[in-house]
């Protein structure tokens, strides 16, 4: 499998790379920036992997994965988040997105995941993760999130979720929904501003109100407090 790293941090991004050669036999190659990433996509036929930061200078993960996913249709994308781990509010198993410090062992079994994929495979990440990674990131715009033949907005301002639409409800309901269909695929737009704003609360909050009670085979906890 071929493995694209685009990390602004030189020391980091080798670590990363030294960490994929000793610990997998998969073939990785870093580079420090979308421009020098679309460089590298002329000189290759294939990359199976990107692992990308979301924001950095010279670095748009969110637009690079989608750009790369268009010239390479069998591409996954895990993302590496401009917030601390101890940020996040909840817990996703086999997580897509992995803050500082990252943790080997989960990055590695996420690259494992990667290669048992079929070639056809959707790129899909857990609603619940997307979320946490916008709202901790402090976007504002818009989410579209599809599952199958079902579609959905949620509306970000500044890191706080204030509006949803699926193609019959909207607010809190329409939330509810999307995040109901759990494994997803999803593309940003920054410059989308909410019709209005029907949503209140901290983002953490609403969500974990949403799941409610857990059975053994959802995958989402609470993170617990230090």
């Amino acid at each position: 499998m071929q493995l694209l790293i685009v990390h602004r941090d030189p020391e980091m991004g080798e670590a990363l790379v030294q960490m994929v050669k000793v610990y997998t036999t998969h073939h990785c190659e870093l580079v420090t920036s979308d421009k020098a990433a679309m460089a590298w996509t002329r000189q290759h036929q294939r990359c199976e992997l990107l692992l990308v930061q979301l924001e950095a200078e010279g670095i748009n993960g969110l637009t690079l994965g989608s750009a790369l996913s268009e010239i390479f249709p069998a591409l996954q994308v895990l993302f590496f988040p401009n917030y601390n781990a101890t940020e996040r509010r909840l817990e996703v198993a086999n997580t897509k997105i992995f803050p500082e410090p990252i943790e080997g062992d989960e990055l590695l079994g996420a690259i494992e995941r990667a290669e048992k994929l079929s070639p056809d495979s959707p790129d899909l990440f857990h609603v619940v993760d997307v979320l946490q990674m916008c709202c901790l990131s402090r976007r504002s715009g818009a989410v579209q999130m599809v599952k199958d033949d079902n579609s959905g907005l949620v509306y970000l301002r500044n890191g706080r979720i204030v509006h949803a639409e699926t193609t019959i409800t909207r607010g809190r309901d329409a939330l509810a929904e999307i995040v109901s269909w759990k494994l997803i695929e999803f593309a940003y737009e920054r410059s989308v501003r909410p019709p209005l704003e029907t949503i209140t609360g901290d983002w953490h909050e609403i969500l974990i109100d949403l799941l409610g009670t857990k059975n053994s085979e959802d995958a989402i906890e609470q993170r617990r407090s230090a």
